[in-house]
């Protein structure tokens, strides 16, 4: 059975009170998308990490349903460093709200790295205009899992 869309969620920065709410969707969304890779840091490292560096310290956004946190995402410059639905809200349309947010923020393009396993993040990806540009053998992240590398041009045009 096919998750319709729903329209009724809102997009705001992060604050300090939501770190918490951020972090349980990361690791939720990493646990159910990811289960056979490997985490390079426990479950209260990430929360540290959430709550210390990336909502006070990064362009971090929410989607929110009801107030409650359902995603997450990071804007690095033209980087989508980030970018986790909890999966009780994936396949409604908040993803691709908050790429198209992204691509507001950052009109010039963006640039993002997801693991070559995560199949339904590439499609995703795909779907949204992205397209991979480098593939490597995972030895420039934690997990040492192969990544790739997605470059979004807006109107297909260089980077």
């Amino acid at each position: 059975m096919r998750v319709v869309e729903i329209n009724d969620f809102a997009i705001r920065r992060a604050a300090g009170p939501d770190a918490a709410a951020v972090a349980e969707v990361w690791l939720r969304s990493f646990t159910a998308a990811l289960p056979g890779v490997r985490r390079a840091h426990t479950d209260d490292e990430v929360r540290a990490w959430i709550r210390e560096v990336v909502v006070p310290g990064q362009e971090t956004w929410v989607a929110t349903v009801d107030g409650s946190v359902v995603a997450m995402t990071v804007l690095d410059g033209d980087d989508l460093d980030q970018l986790y639905i909890h999966p009780a809200w994936q396949g409604r349309g908040i993803g691709g709200r908050l790429v198209d947010m992204a691509k507001e923020r950052s009109p010039s393009g963006l640039t993002l790295w997801t693991f070559q396993v995560n199949e339904a993040a590439r499609r995703f990806y795909e779907r949204h205009g992205f397209v991979a540009e480098e593939w490597t053998d995972g030895s420039r992240n934690e997990e040492r899992e192969p990544d790739v590398r997605y470059v979004w041009r807006p109107g297909g045009a260089g980077f």
